[in-house]
C-alpha cells in the first residue's frame, strides 16, 4: 500500500485497502466494461459474478471507478448498482481524462489505461480485462492508437486479457507494444488471441503454461524496476471459440458500416461492438462475458501465486 500523500486524493475500499496492507492478492478490474460494455441489469450481475470468481480463486477484486469526482479503489455493492444503472450516462474514462472528470465532480467509467494508472498508485499489480485496445486499422495514416498502449508501456501493471478484438490491427499493436518495451506472453499458447477467436495467427515470444509461472513473469518484472507493464493474453474458451468465423464475419460487415458512415475516433469502438452484438444475435456479448470470467478466474490465480512469492511462500523463480 502507498504512503497516505499518495493516496490523499483516492478513496480505497477498506478491504481492499487491508488486503494491500498484508500483501494479500488483489485483482483491479475496470469499470468501462460495466457502463458501455452491456445494459443494465444484465451489467450489474456481470460484474458481481467477476468480482465472485476472483473472490472464490482467493483474491481482493477492487473495481475501479471515478464517483462524484473521487477516483474508487474498489466499490461496495451500493456503488457497483449505481454505476452499473448510470450506464452511458457515466464519462468513458481514458488515462487523459481523469482530472477533467475529477475537476467536475463527475461520474467517470475507467478504460484499461485510467484503470492501470490507478492501480499502480496503490500498489496492484495485477488487472483483469476483457481486450485491450490498439492500433486501429489504418492507425499507420491516422495515428489512431490506443493510450492503453502507451499506458502499458510506462506503467508497471499486469493486465490480463483475451488479446486484442479483430476490429483493430493486431500486428501493428504488437509492434507497438514492442516499441513502448511491454513484454507480452500468452496462457497455454505461442499464438496470440483476437478476442472472440483463439488466434490471431500472430506469434507472441513467451508462453506461460501456469499461473506460478505468470507470477514469477510479473514479480521479475517489478524487481528489475523496468517501469513498463506486461500483457498476458489468455485465449477465449474452446467453446465459445467455435462461434468465431460467424463474429468474424459480423466483424467485417461493421467495419464496412462504419467507414460508409464516417464513424471514427472513440466512437468506433462502441459502435463496432454494438453492431456485432446485433449482427450475431447476442452471440459476441455471450461470447464477451465468457472471456472475461475465464480472465477472472486465471488473473486471480496470478495474483495469488504472486502474493505467495512475495511472502516467500512460493519460489521466485525456476
Amino acid at each position: 500500500m502507498r504512503n497516505s500523500k499518495e493516496l490523499r486524493y483516492l478513496k480505497v475500499a477498506p478491504n481492499v485497502a487491508d488486503a494491500l496492507t498484508h500483501g494479500d492478492p488483489v485483482v483491479a478490474l475496470e469499470s468501462t466494461i460495466i457502463s458501455h460494455g452491456m445494459p443494465y441489469p444484465q451489467n450489474l450481475a456481470c460484474a458481481k459474478e467477476v468480482e465472485s470468481i476472483i473472490r472464490k480463486n482467493g483474491a481482493v477484486p477492487a473495481t475501479i471507478a471515478i464517483l462524484n469526482g473521487v477516483p474508487c479503489i474498489g466499490l461496495n455493492d451500493g456503488e457497483l448498482e449505481s454505476l452499473a444503472f448510470l450506464g452511458k450516462n457515466a464519462q468513458k474514462t481514458a488515462h487523459r481524462d481523469i482530472p477533467a472528470v475529477i475537476a467536475m465532480g463527475g461520474n467517470g467509467a475507467t478504460t484499461i489505461s485510467a484503470t492501470m494508472f490507478f492501480a499502480s498508485k496503490v500498489g496492484i499489480s495485477v488487472f483483469v480485462s476483457g481486450g485491450l485496445g490498439g492500433v486501429h486499422r489504418h492507425g499507420e495514416q491516422t495515428l489512431d492508437i490506443s493510450s492503453d498502449l502507451t499506458q502499458l508501456g510506462k506503467t508497471p501493471v499486469a493486465v490480463i486479457s483475451a488479446g486484442v478484438k479483430s476490429i483493430l490491427d493486431i500486428p501493428r499493436t504488437l509492434e507497438y507494444l514492442e516499441t513502448q518495451g511491454v513484454t507480452v506472453a500468452a496462457y497455454k499458447t505461442r499464438e496470440f488471441p483476437a478476442f472472440f477467436t483463439e488466434s490471431s495467427g500472430c506469434e507472441v515470444p513467451y508462453c506461460i503454461n501456469t499461473p506460478e509461472d505468470g507470477a514469477r513473469l510479473i514479480d521479475a518484472s517489478l524487481k528489475q524496476e523496468l517501469g513498463s507493464g506486461i500483457l498476458i493474453a489468455v485465449p477465449i474458451p474452446k467453446e465459445y471459440s467455435a462461434s468465431g468465423n460467424l463474429i468474424e464475419a459480423a466483424i467485417q460487415a461493421a467495419l464496412k458500416e462504419a467507414r460508409e458512415k464516417n464513424i471514427t475516433g472513440n466512437a468506433a469502438t462502441p459502435f463496432l461492438l454494438t453492431r456485432v452484438n446485433e449482427l450475431t444475435k447476442g452471440a459476441s456479448l455471450a461470447a464477451n462475458i465468457a472471456l472475461i470470467k475465464n480472465n477472472a478466474a486465471i488473473g486471480s490465480k496470478i495474483a495469488v501465486a504472486l502474493s505467495k512469492i512475495r511472502k516467500g511462500h512460493l519460489r521466485s523463480a525456476l
